[in-house]
């Protein structure tokens, strides 16, 4: 009989039932009562945990921090992009075709500098038939301005004639009265008169003819000097320069091609300086101001680039509710390309903060998120805390005032207006 195995299966039962049923005894004998570790670490952090947490009298102890305010950097902190400070669309304002060689993109062009150049065809014809109209209408003018002397010599003439007709009517009248002029010769000179009368008039009108010529001949002229001014710009448009010192983004129109009014001829986006493009939250809007310092690093490469705020819209993205912020970044190296991601800082005033551990805040019945202090007599109140930053060796709140005495550990088992047994504890650095 094979005693062995029997011996080794009572011996591995043995071990299983210490293992599994009699556990906590095992481990007594070896470590002492279970949580006895962790009773004496409670007790050596948590001065509370002395006694049952409560004094003689029933007053329930509390660890206080004491604390004052220091002004911390509240930097607006957001995630962006580049843009170029400019990127226009060159296009056609008429229709022919180029006549150019293109220029490549990536190519640097400068202010002023031609990018197509079209056919003129048939506009510098267009051109000298205007500028013929023009002569024809100044000539025109010249003619009319001649005739008005001599309208006006006429009206003279006509006005000096009726002058006489009128002296030699009333010497009829007076000598028929007196007997000595019979009363045909008195209507002779009436009707001389009114002969003389209607000669005046005719002169006036053709004085008026004349202005009326030199009028006409005017606007014979301006309409002319608009169809020259016209033809000029046309020409003018043949030639596409670059409105501003930058680089081609697209080729520009190849040679051949037919460009109609509104055909691109290149893109050009200038780089310096170069914006940096967020959208702030409303919750942080009220921090950035015109003017602000601001940074950033460019992701990928880690660069960093500074510049101020230039721009912060006055009105909200309707989907994000957010508002766009622009910040203007020297560039003058062309180093910093449109569309790279960046991480954004903007500076922004200081604010009064306490630091303080995560573990003190707390909520009241209202959901309200705050600290509990100890005030005058000892006794408790709440105060609501914003959070301005959070660091690995605590939190930032604001709301505090200069000082206060902020209850750290207990601060789950007291209400506003309960008697505490503070004690106070240094701040850990």
């Amino acid at each position: 009989m094979r005693i062995f195995p029997v011996v080794l299966s009572i011996v591995i039962a043995a071990l299983l039932y210490a293992f599994v049923i009699e556990r906590d005894w095992l481990f007594a004998q070896f470590q002492g009562p279970p949580g006895a570790e962790e009773t004496e670490s409670v007790a050596q952090t948590d001065p509370s945990a002395d006694d049952d947490g409560v004094t003689d009298d029933g007053i329930i102890k509390v660890v206080v921090q004491k604390s004052r305010a220091e002004v911390v950097d509240t930097a607006v902190i957001l995630r962006g992009q580049t843009e170029a400070i400019r990127q226009v669309d060159v296009r056609s304002e008429t229709s022919a075709t180029v006549v150019s060689d293109p220029l490549r993109k990536g190519s640097y062009i400068e202010a002023g500098q031609e990018m197509c150049t079209l056919d003129p065809g048939t506009r510098g014809a267009s051109l000298a038939e205007a500028k013929a109209r023009l002569s024809e209408a100044k000539a025109r003018r010249a003619e009319a301005e001649s005739r008005v002397p001599e309208a006006a010599a006429r009206v003279a003439e006509a006005e000096a004639r009726l002058e006489e007709a009128m002296t030699n009517e009333n010497a009829a009248v007076r000598l028929s009265d007196s007997g000595f002029a019979s009363e045909t010769r008195v209507k002779n000179t009436q009707a001389a008169m009114f002969a003389a009368k209607a000669g005046v008039e005719a002169a006036v009108s053709g004085l008026s003819t004349a202005q009326s010529g030199i009028e006409s001949a005017d606007a014979w002229i301006e309409s002319a000097e608009a169809g020259v001014a016209a033809a000029e710009k046309e020409i003018e448009r043949l030639v596409i320069k670059a409105p501003f010192a930058g680089y081609l983004e697209s080729d520009t129109a190849e040679l051949g091609a037919l460009l109609q009014p509104g055909g691109l001829c290149a893109t050009i986006i200038q780089l310096d300086p170069i914006k940096l493009v967020a959208f702030v939250p409303e919750t942080e809007v009220d921090k950035v101001a015109l003017g602000a310092l601001a940074g950033g690093q460019l992701a990928g490469s880690g660069a960093q680039i500074g510049g101020t705020v230039s721009f912060l819209s006055r009105s909200a993205d309707p989907t994000t509710r957010t508002f766009r912020v622009e910040i203007n970044v020297p560039n003058p190296d062309l180093a910093i390309r449109d569309g790279q991601t960046a991480e954004i800082l903007i500076a922004s005033a200081g604010e009064a903060a306490h630091l303080l551990p995560a573990s003190a805040m707390t909520l009241n019945d209202e959901g309200t998120l705050g600290v509990r202090v100890v005030g005058e007599d000892n006794l408790v109140d709440f105060k609501p805390v914003t959070i301005l930053n959070d660091t690995p060796s605590g939190v930032w709140l604001g709301g505090l005032g200069e000082s206060a005495s902020v209850i750290v550990v207990g601060q789950e088992y007291v209400t506003k207006g309960v008697e505490v047994a503070p004690t106070f504890q240094e701040p850990k650095s």
